[in-house]
């Protein structure tokens, strides 16, 4: 990264310094959205990622036309990794413009410290929930970071609405909802889906995450117990022994499988091949739920549950798939079984996903306002977000809620059975 003080924009052609956590082939929400966006930018922009290295030397590299620098990870405390050599190349960026991606507080630290004197914009991806003394100790921090932002993204008015920490800041919010790649919208590899079938059965469930707690698999895996068909679970985490030993107590052995990390190509071809997509996550750590849109795109219908933060918010409930209490594997089932028993429900909900992720959750639609909320901040003259993207196509088919309800005998998150 080479030095210029003043910060200036050279020919038209803002130069834009990416902060996340780490970047692909790291898994995870905020590395999948950082490679989506990055991949779009570098068409604008020049662009060049910052983030930490999971080992304990600094490596730098081109990743599909993006210069990424991984910093040494010197130690990790819980899940944030301490990168002392952030804060000097930070400070030695040309950047005119800084996109920091927050929870990020050794990235947040390191950008106050390395007096960098460019814009900043802010993706405040959730709250930090969890670790309650970090988040308290990160506090001031996260503070002076947005105080000093020129404009807020986040992925849905959601998070705006029950955020606590961006009360204070509603003037410089923007709501960009997170897009996926162009690849998911593509057909499935000619025969992929009839191999997956052949090799799986009929009635497919499929649910993709890292093996956490919040993701709610236990719930998702005692629903299996009342649902005829075989659960696909893809991704790795800590839990993952756990769950498989909850899923050998309750003898579904030949109806839960782990896929464990896929590729790509294969996932995309899994979206196709299943019959429904179920994200059972159980708190607002999990702030959007990206991989709804990536099964949308597929035109699966998707169950996700009643949280207060973006993930009702990307699948609709009654529209594009069905919302259910979290932590219930009862409403789970149930509806879980209402789709998988009626085929033109199903046909419905999926094909009302695939018209809503094409309006709501393209790339290119994510790019094009993030870099207009860019040019707003560099010119001192934030640009407000005023025209909002229709959820639905005009004349959409919506399935009111009364009807499934009467069909499935479901109640609505928060109403008694």
């Amino acid at each position: 990264m080479n030095t210029n003080p003043d910060n200036s924009v050279r020919g038209g052609r803002p130069r834009v310094l990416q902060l996340g956590k780490f970047y692909p082939p790291t898994r995870g929400g905020m590395e999948s959205h950082l490679k989506t966006l990055c991949d779009r930018l570098r068409q604008e922009v020049d662009v060049e990622v910052l983030v930490s290295n999971t080992g304990p030397s600094t490596v730098r590299e081109m990743c599909d036309g993006v210069p990424a620098t991984r910093i040494a990870r010197m130690a990790q405390v819980n899940s944030t990794s301490v990168n002392p050599a952030m804060i000097a190349a930070i400070r030695r960026s040309d950047a005119n413009l800084i996109h920091l991606h927050w929870p990020n507080p050794m990235a947040a630290l390191a950008y106050l410290m390395s007096g960098h004197t460019g814009k900043l914009v802010v993706t405040y991806h959730c709250d930090v929930l969890k670790q309650r003394i970090l988040g308290q100790l990160f506090a001031p921090i996260l503070r002076a970071v947005l105080r000093r932002s020129k404009a807020i993204i986040v992925s849905s008015g959601n998070i705006l609405e029950t955020s606590p920490v961006l009360r204070k800041y509603l003037d410089r919010c923007h709501v960009i909802p997170f897009g996926i790649s162009e690849d998911h919208f593509a057909l499935p590899v000619e025969g992929a889906v009839g191999d997956i079938r052949s090799q799986y059965g009929e009635r497919l469930i499929l649910s993709v995450g890292r093996l956490v707690d919040y993701k709610g698999f236990d719930y998702l895996i005692q629903a299996m117990v009342e649902t005829p068909g075989r659960l696909l679970i893809a991704g790795e985490g800590p839990l993952k022994g756990e769950l498989m030993a909850l899923t050998r107590s309750l003898n579904l052995n030949d109806r839960v499988i782990f896929l464990g990390e896929l590729s790509d190509e294969r996932l995309r071809n899994l979206y196709h091949a299943v019959d429904v997509f179920v994200l059972a996550s159980t708190d607002r750590r999990e702030a959007f739920g990206l991989v709804q849109a990536e099964a949308m795109a597929a035109a699966k219908p998707v169950i996700n549950t009643h949280l207060d933060s973006g993930v009702p918010f990307v699948s609709l409930d009654g529209v594009t798939g069905l919302t259910v209490p979290h932590s219930d594997a009862g409403a789970l089932a149930r509806a879980i079984n209402l789709v998988m028993e009626d085929a033109t429900l199903r046909s419905v909900l999926g094909q009302a996903a695939r018209r809503r992720a094409e309006i709501m959750f393209r790339s290119q639609t994510m790019s094009a306002l993030t870099l207009r909320t860019f040019e707003g901040a560099l010119a001192d003259q934030p640009y407000l977000i005023a025209e909002k993207p229709q959820f639905m196509a005009k004349g959409e088919t919506v399935i009111p809620y009364l009807q499934i309800r009467q069909r499935g005998q479901l109640s609505r998150p928060g109403e008694d059975q």
